[in-house]
């Protein structure tokens, strides 16, 4: 009896898992609540992200990962546990499952991710480095000898890599992320409006208000919170540009990493990479303005891969129809295959 492979980009803010020729089955907040008193899981996903800010003291309510790797083992066991159980149910026969990593952790981190897959129950885990399936994602050809870029802005960590025959040319990984917007949002308000905002306002206000190419002051948004003078309730009405300045620091974090692995791409490649342009996954890269501004300062064009947010996890399901070339054709990409 065979059973789908389960394909699974294990973000630190989302975790999204493909299964079979179904595509992206599941998509959600890569949090888990727990009791500390009984040590029982009580959410998981979008319930638990709910649930954020809002618990009493004996519920805790956990990122297991932390930049892009596992911070809490036994958590981060149970959590994805959970959303397998979510997927595929029950089955007598365990599934195969691939895995993305950021490009930069270590050896031990990639071990330690492997186990954990393999303890959350699975017959076989592989490895694969985001980049190469945010290309696989995007449909792009990565066999040939021709230079793609692609930067991948997810939510702990933003990964830059050129990618040339079925490998990682070269690769620099940023914490400038998403989650570090988000906490950069939070400083300007507490410095500049004296208000203390929560993640989720940060967020939500992020994605609504964030114009990195033209901000303008005379489009805004009101953002509550407590002010920390009064203690009380409040409200400010924040701009656009405010918010450009709020986030700029980390914004040209990722711009610069960009530049510095274009330094040390080889000229040949980075020819391929001026007619190709730059290919931008993750949630991040849907911040307003971001496309437009790489372009600029750089001079670089810049595509946005379809369906951006699920790219990498879409490469992960590519990823078995070409196991065999990932496991032979290249070093790039460390794929452990457990028996």
């Amino acid at each position: 009896m065979s059973t789908p492979d389960i394909g699974i980009d294990l973000g630190t803010t989302n975790i999204v898992m493909t299964y079979g020729k179904k595509g992206v089955v599941l998509s959600e907040p890569s949090v888990i609540a727990y009791n500390k008193c009984t040590q029982r899981i009580l959410a998981v996903g979008k319930e638990a992200y709910q649930m954020i800010g809002k618990t009493p003291a004996y519920i805790e309510v956990v990122h297991p990962l932390a930049n892009g790797v596992i911070s809490d083992d036994l958590l981060a066991q149970c959590m994805i546990r959970e959303f397998l159980q979510k997927v595929c149910g029950r089955q007598l026969v365990k599934p195969r499952i691939i895995i993305c990593v950021p490009s930069f952790i270590t050896e031990l981190e990639k071990r330690a991710v492997g186990d954990c897959i393999i303890s959350s129950g699975c017959r076989k885990a592989y490895l694969i480095d985001e980049p190469i399936a945010a290309m696989l994602g995007a449909g792009i050809n990565i066999g040939k000898a021709k230079g793609h870029m692609v930067v991948d802005i997810g939510g702990g960590t933003t990964d830059v890599a050129i990618i040339s025959m079925n490998g990682i040319v070269t690769s620099h990984s940023i914490k400038s992320a998403g989650t570090q917007i988000d906490h950069a949002i939070q400083r300007y308000m507490l410095r500049r409006y004296k208000l203390l905002i929560g993640e989720q306002t940060a967020e939500q206000v992020k994605m609504k208000l964030t114009n990195l190419y033209d901000p303008r002051e005379d489009i805004t948004a009101t953002v509550k919170g407590r002010s920390v003078m009064r203690g009380l309730p409040d409200a400010v009405e924040l701009n656009e540009m405010e918010l450009f300045n709020a986030v700029e620091d980390e914004i040209f974090a990722i711009i610069e990493g960009i530049k510095k692995v274009l330094e040390e791409t080889p000229p040949e490649l980075v020819g391929d990479i001026s007619e190709n342009g730059i290919l931008l996954t993750g949630g991040g890269a849907l911040l307003g303005g971001l496309r437009e501004l790489i372009h600029r300062t750089l001079s670089v064009n810049c595509v946005m891969a379809k369906d951006a947010i699920h790219c990498v996890a879409k490469g992960t399901g590519i990823a078995f129809q070409k196991i065999n070339n990932l496991l032979d054709g290249f070093e790039g990409v460390t794929v452990y295959k457990y028996q």
